[in-house]
């Protein structure tokens, strides 16, 4: 019997944005009722809470840092494969329809279908684009037009991407074939287009106002401050309104295009593995912030992630990460997980409930390319335990957050003694993480920070370590730069033997 995996994505999605995560204002029967008959994982998290890094690591199996994605609008690696082009080598039907974000263009794509992906089902907002009219591509992008006129579903990019979905779920209901089908919309991200019968059962709806949007900010680190600018505690007025009509209705809206397309699978894939996902969440002026940017906050790091296909209406409580699901499908497919992938496979974590990971990494590199705003190039570096956040902010300065006793991240405890321990221990983890990943953007300012410090690490060569990327699937062993002979080692010492020739004709020498 062929396997058949379908990853369903939405765009800008919170879980207070599910019902099912907790908040009953929220409309969304369908995810609703995958997370009834799947596991729906309450600590899942992004890699960067940006669209384009959210989704290389995602779609590469790589950290952003480690695959050139680290902002929007940045075109990957030449050496970086997509997940499509890996599987389809190994004989598995990759589809992908919908939200691209990973070919270096505009918002809207390239219009390309990538390597490894069929080209007769591939739809990115550029395909959609070219599809109307001048006026018609206007209105698609005002959300103020749905005052005015009423906009069929079947104008929506959502909609479209939900029929060709369906398509595919139909035509291949019999095949043989082992296949992988991504449906990434980019709803309920802005402008928010959607049917009235969505949005207006929100007009009257206040959505639901966080103790965090109080927060001054004192102790906080200086980017924040000048992120909230004129906004600064613009929220904790009373009669400040928390209505947010066109995102929330659009929320719904794509809620129910993920209806139909649950359908089509009960329908013409019953057996496959469905999972859903969002890749980053928006602050809605928590913290006194707006949109997603330089920052950790549980509003735009910590997404939702449902699995179907394994336990049914299940709570998993432990840290999850995007960088866990592309070692995860190549296990689910029974497919050797690249050497190359920085994750780990949560496969057996789906099967018995057993914690895989200790820690889960965020970072945060630049918002967008092609932007000057959004604060600039912030580097920044994440590391949590499931309960304690340690944040590196290497041009500000940094956060510690206790989320058991402080889960709406007001108090800042990077200075209180009484957490060294658990600092020192986040920190560490932090630095091997972006040393074993090769984290371009590593060195001894990240070990030395004010409230912990490594001198040791702190000389011009840091921890003298050589790490070579092992992707012999699509490219040469690299040669070791001493010898020009293959390395055997990637990871070792920089100047030490890498292999029986190179120790061989070292001795020939003596």
């Amino acid at each position: 019997m062929s396997k058949k995996v379908i990853l369903i994505m939405t765009d800008t999605t919170r879980t207070d944005m599910l019902s099912c995560y907790g908040n009953p204002a929220m409309d969304t029967p369908n995810l609703d009722r995958l997370a009834a008959g799947g596991i729906r994982f309450d600590q899942a998290y992004t890699t960067q809470p940006v669209c384009q890094p959210a989704r290389s690591a995602i779609f590469t199996g790589s950290y952003p840092h480690s695959c050139a994605g680290w902002s929007n609008c940045m075109g990957l690696s030449d050496n970086v494969q997509n997940i499509g082009r890996r599987l389809q080598d190994q004989g598995v039907h990759s589809a992908y329809i919908g939200k691209w974000h990973l070919d270096g263009g505009d918002y809207f794509g390239l219009g390309r279908c990538p390597e490894g992906w069929d080209p007769d089902y591939w739809y990115d907002m550029r395909n959609y684009l070219e599809e109307l009219s001048p006026e018609e591509r206007y209105i698609s992008r005002q959300a103020h037009t749905m005052e005015t006129q009423d906009i069929p579903a079947e104008f929506t990019y959502g909609h479209r991407c939900s029929d060709r979905a369906i398509d595919f779920l139909q035509k291949h209901q019999d095949c043989e074939q082992d296949y992988f089908l991504v449906v990434s919309y980019d709803e309920p991200h802005d402008p928010c287009l959607c049917p009235r019968e969505f949005w207006s059962k929100y007009e009257q709806v206040e959505f639901h106002r966080k103790k965090n949007l109080l927060d001054t900010l004192e102790g906080k680190p200086e980017h924040h401050r000048i992120w909230a600018g004129k906004d600064y505690l613009k929220a904790a007025s009373p009669d400040f309104s928390m209505n947010f009509k066109y995102f929330l209705g659009c929320n719904s809206f794509v809620d129910y295009e993920i209806g139909r397309v649950l359908q089509a699978v009960e329908d013409y894939a019953e057996d496959g593995v469905v999972i859903y996902t969002s890749d980053h969440g928006d602050m809605l002026y928590s913290h006194s912030l707006t949109q997603k940017g330089p920052a950790m906050y549980e509003e735009i790091t910590h997404i939702p992630l449902i699995i179907r296909g394994f336990g049914k209406g299940q709570a998993n409580p432990n840290p999850v990460s995007h960088i866990n699901l592309a070692p995860t499908i190549f296990d689910i497919f029974n497919l050797p997980v690249p050497k190359v992938f920085e994750g780990k496979s949560i496969y057996e974590e789906l099967k018995t409930g057993r914690r895989t990971n200790e820690y889960v990494f965020m970072e945060f590199g630049r918002y967008e390319v092609d932007h000057d705003g959004f604060g600039g190039y912030q580097p920044i570096r994440c590391a949590f335990d499931g309960r304690h956040k340690l944040v590196i902010n290497l041009m500000t300065s940094d956060e510690f957050y206790d989320l058991k006793e402080d889960p709406e991240e007001m108090d800042n405890r990077i200075l209180d003694p009484a957490l060294d321990r658990e600092k020192r221990r986040l920190h560490k983890a932090l630095l091997d993480n972006m040393y074993q990943t090769r984290d371009p953007f590593r060195g001894y300012y990240w070990e030395n920070r004010p409230w912990n410090s490594y001198p040791e690490d702190r000389t011009w060569d840091s921890r003298r370590m050589t790490r070579q990327r092992e992707n012999e699937d699509y490219e040469p062993r690299q040669l070791d730069y001493s010898t020009g002979l293959p390395m055997e080692a990637a990871v070792r010492k920089k100047g030490e033997c890498t292999s029986q020739a190179d120790s061989t004709h070292g001795e020939e020498q003596i």
